[in-house]
């Protein structure tokens, strides 16, 4: 299987499966000397973990990360830095019962169809749980962009929608919520949405926003690797999202040029921001802003129809412990991409300039 890993200089590859012994990663190019804030890379792993709240699957895994190599004495030594993640709380038998089917909108088909075999147990490598390990060398990448701040947030869930630009919030108070939606009305709003979806048995998908602020001008390559091309392909990766959107997006279409053209002020600084702090594929030192959609979970607890492997039409119904709505668990990964892409692109700068 080709496509594990991600990254130029600021390089990881992850492995593992959602039911096997561990998923982990190795993380390569991180510089030498670097101080390694354990704890912190601990706190962002428990802002993605399951079992978090009565709105995400209910499967307890606490999520601790072992690290291998490549830290000593609380420093990187520049060494590719190995780590896991083990998994303490599968239940395989909860997914018996499509060992020989397939569930609609999820991987298993194609899975099986590329590569003759897999591993149906909770989705094996397809399963969202591998992004544990985007999290903790998304958690590493923060630390190597110290002066960088990345926030996301839910700005969406169902047609419930902020309907406020970031600027407009006050993004401290995204963790003060189960949803991790900075607005606690709209929050509480969203939240009893996902539970009455859940008691349906059903799924829902929403948004979230992101914004990187103090980002240096000159990040980004003018050709195929354009900034805003990476992000949009760094968060692509990530499971059961269907869009992306930077800047203006899709709304600026409705704009003429004379409006939507990001004036300049006298220190370059631009007066609007519909480009999204990215010009010509290169950071201009204005904030990035973005949109990531999130599809409902493709695994409902309802029965349905689908297909075995000879094709035949079969009754099924999902079991096990799922997520009613991904986007409350999402955000810390949405974060973990943005970073590894700015770390990334970071050193790619540095060496430019030598």
């Amino acid at each position: 299987m080709a496509g594990n890993t991600f990254g130029n200089l600021f390089k990881l590859t992850t492995f593992g499966e959602s039911h096997g012994v561990a998923i982990g990663g190795v993380l390569d190019g991180c510089p030498a000397g670097l101080n390694i804030d354990l704890e912190a890379i601990q706190r962002e792993l428990n802002r993605r973990k399951p079992g978090q709240s009565a709105i995400v699957t209910q499967r307890k895994e606490p999520d601790t990360v072992e690290f291998f190599s490549g830290i000593f004495e609380g420093r990187t030594t520049g060494t590719p830095i190995g780590f896991a993640i083990r998994n303490t709380n599968q239940k395989s038998k909860d997914y018996g019962h499509i060992k020989d089917s397939y569930r609609p909108s999820h991987a298993d088909y194609v899975y099986d169809q590329k590569y003759g075999f897999r591993d149906y147990r909770g989705g094996g490598r397809s399963s969202a749980r591998e992004t544990a390990s985007r999290v903790v060398a998304g958690a590493i990448a923060k630390q190597l962009l110290a002066d960088v701040k990345i926030n996301a947030f839910v700005s969406q869930v169902g047609d419930l929608c902020l309907g406020k630009g970031y600027q407009e919030l006050d993004l401290s108070l995204t963790e003060s919520n189960a949803v991790r939606c900075p607005d606690p009305e709209m929050a509480a709003r969203m939240e009893e949405h996902i539970k009455e979806v859940r008691k349906e048995g059903d799924t829902i998908g929403g948004i979230i926003s992101c914004v990187i602020r103090n980002v240096p001008v000159g990040l980004g390559e003018p050709v195929f690797d354009k900034l805003h091309a990476e992000l949009g392909k760094a968060m692509l990766s990530i499971n059961a999202v269907k869009g992306f959107e930077y800047g203006s997006g899709f709304e600026g279409v409705k704009m003429k040029g004379s409006v939507h053209n990001d004036q300049f002020n006298s220190d370059g600084t631009t007066k609007t921001n519909y480009s999204g702090g990215v010009q010509g594929g290169i950071s201009n030192g204005m904030d990035i802003y973005f949109n990531v959609a999130f599809k409902p979970v493709a695994t409902v607890i309802q029965g349905y129809e689908t297909i075995d492997k000879e094709g035949n039409k079969v009754q099924t119904q999902g079991k096990g412990r799922h997520d009613p709505c991904v986007v409350p668990r999402a955000v810390p990964i949405v974060e973990a991409m943005a970073a590894l892409v700015l770390a990334d692109y970071s050193l790619l700068n540095r060496t430019i300039k030598l």
